[in-house]
This record gives C-alpha cells, sequence and structure tokens, in this order.
C-alpha cells in the first residue's frame, strides 16, 4: 500500500503519515471480476467447493477412530434409544402419523451428517416446530372438508363429515384421504421453508437470526411450551375434544376441557399420573446424578415399552376404551413430490418456521461450538438446515432443526464428531424396517406424558425472568410479551410481537443515548464526564461534548436537544435572531447571546453572555452518520459560526470521516485544509487546537 507524504501534525507530539488508500473499483469492474472468479474452474477449486458444500468429507479424511469412535457410537446409541419413543410422541403435535416421524429422524441425521458444521448439534424432529406445522396441517384439513382434526398416530375418520362447499371448491383432493392430505401439506410446507433456509444461506444471510435475541427465543420458548402443554392436556384425561384452531387457542381449549372434564377416561388419567411420576422422578435423578451416569437414563423408552406391554396383555383399548397408537408400518413409502398448489397456500406460514428453526440451530450451534473450542459456519449451518428440510420432503418428512435437550446429552455421553447421526440414524432404521408394529398398543396419553416431561426445561425459564429484570428491564418486558402473546393469541403472532418489540428496544435505546460533557482529568490528556466523577478540570471557553450513540434521522432532535441544555445555548434560536436584528456574523467579546436554561431544552430563552469560544464533539461513541446526522451537523457549524463559536470533532472512525466527506460537511480530498482544521484524532489535541485558534483571533483583534 502506497504512503502518502502528507503528515498531519498532532499539537507537537507524535506525527501521523496517512496511507493512500487504493483506489475502489467500480461497480462493473467488481461485478466483472467476482464473475471471473467464479466461473474460473480447476479441479483444486472445484475440491474446495466440494469440501465447502460437504464439510464431512474434510474431517472424515482427519478421523481418529481410536480417540473418537468409542464417544461417537457411544452418543449414537442413546440419541437414537432417545429419539425413537420422542418420534412417535411428537406425532402428536404434528398431527401426522407416527412412521412420519421416523422418516424425518432419519433422513435429518444422515443429511447433517454430511453438511452440518457442529460436531456435536444433533438434528431432527423440535417440538415447537411439530406444534406449528400441527397448526397447519389441521387449518388446511379443515378448509379441504376433512372432520374435525385428531392429534397424532390412530385411525382417524377420512371424511365422514364431509364439508361440500370445500369438495366443490376443489380443495379436497379426490384420491387422498386425511391422513394422506395431512402429509402432503406437512411436505409442502417443510419444501417451502427449505427453500427459505436455503436462499438465506446462499445470500449470507446467516446474520439475521441475531436480530432474534435471547430473550425472545426463551420467551417464545416458554408461551410455546405453555401451547404445547395445553394442546396434549386432551390425551392425559383422556377427553375427546376437537383441536381449537387461530387466535385464542390455549383459552378455547382450557374452556373445551372444563366443559368435558367429566368425560375424562380414568384408565388414561392413572396411567397419565403414573408415567408422569416415573418420567419425573427418572429426570431428576438424572439431572443429580448426571456425573456419575456416563450414559443417561433411558426413561422414556422404559416407560413406553412397559407401558406398551402393560396395554396389549391388559387389553386397555377394548376393556376400557383407551386410545392407542394404531398400526405402525414398516419400510418406506415411494418418494412424492410436494404439492404446488399446496405450496402457495403455506407461502406465509413457511416464514416464522423458517426462522425460527434457523435461529436455534444457528444458536445451538455457536453454543457447542464456543464451549468445544472450534469454530461453525452460520451460511453453511442455514445450508445444512435448509437441506435437511428440501431434500426429506419428498421422502414424506416435515421441518426439522437443531434440539438442545439432544444435543446436550449427545455432548454429556461422550461424542466427538457427526459420525454419532449416522448410528442414530441406523437405530432409527431399525425400528423402521422391523421393530416399529410392536408400539401399536402404546397409548396416546403415554405419547402424551413424554412430551409434557420434554417440556420441563422450557417452562423453567420462567424462574430467569426476576433475574432478568433486574439485569435488563427491557430484555425482561419482551420475554414476557413474547410468552403472552404466544399463550393468549397464537405462537406465530407471538413470535412476530416478539420481533417487532426487540426492534423497537433497540431503536429506542439508539434514539436517546447518554449525553454528557467532560472535563480534563487533572494535568492528563484525558477526559471523562464531569457529572459522574469530581475534581475534574473543567477547560475555560471550551465545551466538550459525547453522545453516546449513532446520529441519525431518529435521533438528531434529541442530539440538537441535548448539546443546547447541557452547554447552555440554543445555537439556532441565537443565530435566528442575530440575523433578525442585522447583527454581525460573530460575536465580540461581551456581546448578550440568548441561551435556554441548562436544565430543560424547553425553557424559554434567557439572555446570558457567551462563556464559551469552542465545542469540541468527541465522536469516539458516534458508531455511523445518515444524511440527517450530517445535515444536523452542517446546520449546527453553520449557526455557531454566526455566533462566533468553533465547533470541532475528535476521534472519528473512518466509516464517519467517510460519511462526512461524501456529505459535504468536508472537503472532497483527503488531509486537505478543512478537514484538518475540524478534525482531530483525539480530544486533548483538538482542545489544545480550539486554544491556539482562539489566541489566534485574540492577536488579531487586538492588532487592529
Amino acid at each position: 500500500m502506497d504512503v502518502s507524504t502528507e503528515r498531519v501534525p498532532q499539537g507537537g507530539g507524535p506525527v501521523l503519515v496517512r496511507r493512500r488508500s487504493p483506489v475502489p473499483l467500480g461497480l462493473r469492474e467488481m461485478l466483472k471480476a467476482r464473475l471471473w472468479q467464479s466461473c474460473t474452474c480447476s479441479t483444486q477449486r472445484a475440491w474446495a467447493l466440494l469440501q465447502g458444500l460437504l464439510p464431512a468429507t474434510r474431517w472424515l479424511c482427519q478421523y481418529r477412530p481410536r480417540e473418537a469412535l468409542a464417544g461417537d457410537v457411544m452418543s449414537g446409541l442413546v440419541i437414537g434409544i432417545i429419539l425413537v419413543p420422542q418420534a412417535i410422541a411428537y406425532s402428536l403435535l404434528a398431527g401426522l402419523q407416527p412412521i412420519y416421524s421416523l422418516y424425518t429422524s432419519f433422513f435429518a441425521n444422515l443429511i447433517y451428517f454430511l453438511m452440518g458444521t457442529s460436531h456435536h448439534v444433533s438434528v431432527g424432529i423440535f417440538s415447537l416446530l411439530c406444534l406449528m406445522v400441527g397448526q397447519v396441517v389441521d387449518r388446511e384439513l379443515l378448509l379441504a372438508g376433512f372432520g374435525p382434526a385428531q392429534d397424532g398416530p390412530g385411525p382417524r375418520d377420512n371424511g365422514s363429515s364431509t364439508n361440500a362447499s370445500a369438495t366443490i371448491a376443489g380443495l379436497r383432493p379426490q384420491d387422498c384421504e386425511q391422513d394422506c392430505y395431512a402429509i402432503r401439506v406437512a411436505t409442502a410446507l417443510t419444501l417451502v421453508a427449505g427453500i427459505y433456509q436455503v436462499l438465506m444461506g446462499i445470500l449470507r444471510l446467516g446474520f439475521v437470526s441475531a436480530y432474534l435475541s435471547q430473550p425472545l427465543l426463551d420467551g417464545f420458548a416458554m408461551g410455546a411450551s405453555v401451547t404445547i402443554l395445553t394442546s396434549q392436556l386432551r390425551h392425559l384425561l383422556g377427553v375427546q375434544i376437537p383441536r381449537h384452531q387461530g387466535p385464542g387457542m390455549v383459552v378455547s381449549t382450557w374452556l373445551s376441557l372444563l366443559r368435558n372434564a367429566g368425560q375424562a377416561n380414568l384408565c388414561d388419567v392413572v396411567t397419565s399420573a403414573t408415567c408422569l411420576a416415573v418420567l419425573l422422578a427418572g429426570k431428576e435423578l438424572s439431572d443429580r446424578c448426571r456425573h456419575r451416569l456416563k450414559v443417561p437414563l433411558p426413561t422414556e423408552l422404559l416407560v413406553i415399552v412397559a407401558a406398551t406391554l402393560v396395554s396389549h396383555f391388559g387389553q386397555l383399548r377394548q376393556r376400557f376404551g383407551s386410545s392407542v397408537a394404531g398400526d405402525i408400518p414398516t419400510g418406506f413409502v415411494a418418494p412424492r413430490v410436494p404439492d404446488p398448489g399446496l405450496m402457495r397456500r403455506v407461502v406465509l406460514d413457511a416464514v416464522p418456521l423458517a426462522l425460527v428453526g434457523s435461529a436455534f440451530s444457528i444458536s445451538l450451534a455457536e453454543m457447542f461450538a464456543r464451549s468445544h473450542g472450534y469454530s461453525v459456519r452460520p451460511n453453511q449451518e442455514l445450508l445444512a438446515v435448509g437441506c435437511c428440510n428440501v431434500l426429506p420432503a419428498f421422502f414424506h418428512c416435515y421441518v426439522t432443526s437443531a434440539a438442545l435437550s439432544k444435543s446436550l446429552v449427545k455432548t454429556a455421553t461422550g461424542c466427538r464428531t457427526q459420525l454419532s447421526s449416522v448410528v442414530s440414524a441406523s437405530v432409527v432404521l431399525l425400528v423402521l424396517l422391523a421393530l416399529a408394529p410392536l408400539f401399536r398398543d402404546l397409548q396416546r396419553c403415554v405419547l402424551a406424558c413424554v412430551i409434557v416431561v420434554s417440556l420441563r426445561g422450557a417452562l423453567r425459564k420462567v424462574r430467569d425472568v426476576p433475574q432478568l429484570w433486574r439485569l435488563s428491564p427491557v430484555d425482561a418486558l419482551v420475554w414476557v410479551a413474547t410468552a403472552a402473546t404466544c399463550v393468549l393469541v397464537s405462537v406465530e403472532v407471538g413470535l412476530l410481537a416478539g420481533v417487532l418489540l426487540s426492534l423497537l428496544s433497540l431503536a429506542g435505546r439508539t434514539q436517546r443515548p447518554r449525553a454528557t460533557l467532560l472535563a480534563q482529568i487533572g494535568d492528563s490528556g484525558f477526559y471523562e464526564d464531569a457529572a459522574e466523577f469530581e475534581g475534574l478540570v473543567p477547560e475555560p471557553g471550551v465545551r466538550i461534548f459525547r453522545f453516546g450513540g449513532p446520529l441519525y434521522y431518529a435521533n438528531k432532535d434529541f442530539f440538537l436537544r441535548s448539546l443546547y441544555s447541557l452547554t447552555g445555548l440554543d445555537a439556532g434560536r441565537a443565530a435566528t435572531r442575530r440575523k433578525q436584528r442585522g447583527l454581525e456574523a460573530r460575536l465580540t467579546e461581551g456581546d448578550p447571546v440568548e441561551g435556554v436554561d441548562p436544565v430543560t431544552s424547553t425553557a424559554a430563552l434567557v439572555p446570558t453572555a457567551a462563556s464559551f469560544h469552542a465545542v469540541v464533539i468527541d465522536c469516539a461513541p458516534l458508531l455511523f452518520l445518515d444524511a440527517a446526522g450530517v445535515a444536523a451537523l452542517q446546520d449546527l457549524r453553520r449557526d455557531y459560526g454566526a455566533l462566533g463559536i468553533t465547533l470541532l470533532l475528535a476521534c472519528c472512525s473512518p466509516l464517519v470521516r467517510d460519511t462526512l466527506r461524501r456529505g459535504g460537511f468536508l472537503g472532497e480530498d483527503r488531509g486537505d485544509v478543512a478537514e484538518e482544521g475540524q478534525l482531530f484524532h483525539s480530544v486533548h489535541s483538538a482542545v489544545q487546537g480550539a486554544r491556539a485558534h482562539h489566541r489566534a483571533l485574540a492577536a488579531t483583534d487586538s492588532a487592529l
């Protein structure tokens, strides 16, 4: 890089030599260079591209079986054992048959093994996404004229109460029954959500998930968990009520449960109470003894196996009318292209699914990467999760993402690489090919118990709200508002409300940042807030102003009000009245000017004497400027100039300097006289420059 011969004096201190920036390429040249680079093909470039898209091809070459194989096999087996009962249970939330949950778990593990950059994340079915899928499936079933939707597995009423108007409208397919249509809706929704995620990865939009803050995600998880818990109460009690849709679903479900509480199935109630007690006790025991246990207790699997045996030999369905899972077929179904018509209908529904899945997957991947000392690529994570939805959508699967609970188990059982996902997929494959029919007599209330117990961690997050309130009331408000909206309205609206409230809180924090006057620390060259620290020395005749945020259209008026209030001079009004009176542009010493009460910026102007000759703005916290901010500084310089006051800027970042130059506040060329007279690299050098300028003006006036 070339170095200019121009030297920037800094008040007698070290001399700064500005580097000459390279001439930027024009838009046409830049696009041409990138196009040529992307079209250049070679063996090395093709291999690098393959390794970028399939990270497994890179780390598999360096795999060390002696160090990692035992941990990967153990964690894969444990996750597979946990995954099977969870997959069957979560089909209740999605409103689909259990076989499709097993398909989803199988394909998601294999695809993420090839494309994921995290070594420890477990990708598969996720309760929050299953709930959102189930709501869309139920809505489309009702619109297509099918009967009231049922939760999850088991035989359905495949159209005994058909809506004739929906059939005439062509929404109901003639060659597809209710179960078939439900999975068609789910696969169409999954494909659209996956396309969104893949496009986000291609367009390098991995940073978008950062705007879903942790309080927002925790509040969303809490609200969605309450919604999931409410949806499973009907199965815990064995009550036959329709699955409500639309705003207020939680409240409507509770009212229906209270009205039909007398119809509860005693067998299901006893089974639910027993299973909940065993599952909660097993979870507590695992948590307390997790340092002693190398492998977590497979409580869910043990409960499901025992409950299936009791239901089968006790004939609970025939004797007590208990609802069971029903037939679960084995093997794979032929692939099918998702319905384009349904894809058009769920275009908007797929947006929150894509955002939630992306946010949880990227945040979990980054969390485990930090704790284990490696890095992940957010954009590649988007591609991986997107492909976990796009490709399996053709094989009767629905939306997946990373799941925290299984990822924690994966880490605790010694996982080293994503090879453990292949082992988990093998366990699921074994169930798909041979063991699935064994769960035929499993009661639905047992599956609901598995779902409810899995919500334990999310529901416990309510205990973090008091600490969050003490730390940041704004974040606590986002948490509570998101959770309450999810419960009282719907999970989609809750997510939207949380995002909007987070963005508004972010805008509010930048709209009214802290503004202070600085004073010198003794005889040093450092300056601090005069209102916060005692014993600071104000600079005579110079006001040093610090604005703790960006200067843009939303806070430019607050910037001026703060400056006028702290300095005691409304420069805009004073300059206007001077001009109206026909006085000279600059003030002579002792001339009266008009200012404002420093206590409030809205006070009436009162006559006062000009007690300063320069204003220094500390721009170190000034992250960026927009056109309105530059215009505000230009007007401020003009008004101060009319009053004979010098405006100087200190500690401007290169971005701020370039914006000032492009906005016309400075000269067109770097290092010109206008720039060097107004910009300084430190507050102390700006104060020294103001002193020198005032002495020069005083000497000129005395000579005249």
